[in-house]
């Protein structure tokens, strides 16, 4: 990947989220470099976002912990005491540089509930509109399985996907994406990523560390592909390296950045929510014919298609479209009927509808502008 595709990236990105993770923020002295080098990107005319980890990191380093514990409870306290002192730093750092920063602790619920989702967007827009540097962490005092990321490999992700952010940046511990040798070792450095395939997840594997952090590299493909599958780039890169930010700014070849289809657009807000953050209640099997339809040719679904309706839904509804035989989503999508009425109407023609239904109606039950297909796992 050459340095003028680099320097197009960088300079056609006005807003950049930037993640860093707890085995960077070990020391507390590489906070004053990092919020230098995000001062460098403010300075070049960015808007930035900060996804921190580190929380839990910080309140074990105050207890003497050298190791993250297992129980929820402990987890959550230490996410307590840690939070307030790193957030501390961070604001001391900023303030010297003449700004200020707020801090946005989230859970998934908060992105996937429509209306908090619109508030956190809301709140973002505003603190980027004062200058505010938003840092932005998963509230570990308060997740519990159901309402956690998964880390904030994917939290940065989303807020990228959520807010149009055209570059992504995860800092780590090592220089990008490295290829496998036959020993297992590692090899060079992958330095860009056309579409993430089964044998880049396989280098991959083996990269995390759960004695302190959670993630590693397949974390990060995984963020990856949400990023690129939005129509937007990410950049893997080392964040031990005191300039990284200046010279993804120069256009350096560093790291791995990982590039969107070109043939595609950079997804609609609408689909992106879909996609991303939106709630099913319901199943719709589909047969071959309808699979193909949606998933290649980019059309409506239609009530002939249907083979079996799953769970209980009205109309207005987000559902998932899955494939008859193997049972994998093909995407999601608004219904314009309820479950019972998808259940009549299932396996008929769409000129057949008013009458099954004795009411005018429309003629798709999941229409192409309200439907998100996959090309990841949802």
């Amino acid at each position: 990947m050459n340095v003028k595709l680099r320097k197009e990236i960088i300079r056609n990105a006005r807003r950049v989220v930037v993640k860093v993770g707890t085995r960077l923020l070990t020391d507390p002295a590489r906070i004053p470099v990092l919020v230098n080098q995000i001062h460098k990107m403010r300075q070049a005319g960015k808007k930035v976002l900060l996804v921190t980890s580190g929380a839990v990191g910080t309140g074990m380093r105050a207890l003497n912990l050298d190791k993250r514990p297992k129980k929820l409870a402990d987890v959550q306290a230490l996410a307590a005491l840690g939070q307030n002192k790193l957030m501390a730093l961070y604001e001391a750092e900023c303030a010297k540089l003449g700004f200020h920063c707020a801090q946005l602790l989230l859970t998934a619920e908060d992105l996937r509930h429509r209306e908090r989702h619109l508030n956190v967007f809301n709140c973002i827009e505003s603190l980027l509109a004062d200058d505010v540097l938003p840092i932005l962490n998963e509230n570990d005092t308060v997740s519990v399985a159901e309402l956690k990321f998964g880390d904030n490999d994917g939290l940065a992700a989303l807020l990228a996907t959520m807010m149009r952010a055209e570059l992504t940046v995860l800092l780590t511990n090592v220089d990008g994406l490295f290829s496998r040798n036959p020993d297992g070792t590692f090899g060079e450095r992958i330095p860009a990523v056309e579409k993430i395939t089964d044998k880049f997840r396989a280098m991959a594997s083996g990269t995390d560390d759960a004695a302190y952090s959670k993630g590693g590299m397949a974390s990060k493909l995984n963020a990856a592909s949400i990023v690129t599958s939005s129509g937007e780039y990410l950049w893997i890169a080392c964040g031990k390296d005191d300039h990284v930010l200046e010279r993804m700014l120069k256009g350096d070849d560093i790291g791995t950045v990982f590039l969107p289809n070109k043939a595609k657009k950079p997804m609609e807000s609408k689909k992106r929510w879909l996609k991303f953050f939106s709630k099913c209640s319901g199943r719709i099997i589909v047969d071959e014919g309808a699979e193909v339809a949606v998933i290649e040719q980019g059309r409506s679904l239609l009530p002939s298609g249907i083979i079996k309706v799953e769970g209980k839904f009205k109309r207005g509804d987000a559902v998932e479209i899955c494939a008859q035989f193997k049972g994998d989503v093909l995407g999601r999508g608004l219904s314009n009927f309820s479950a019972a009425q998808c259940r009549k109407i299932a396996g008929h023609q769409s000129s057949e509808i008013a009458q099954i239904l004795g009411h005018d109606a429309d003629e798709e039950v999941i229409h192409r502008n309200n439907l998100a297909v996959a090309d990841l796992p949802l």
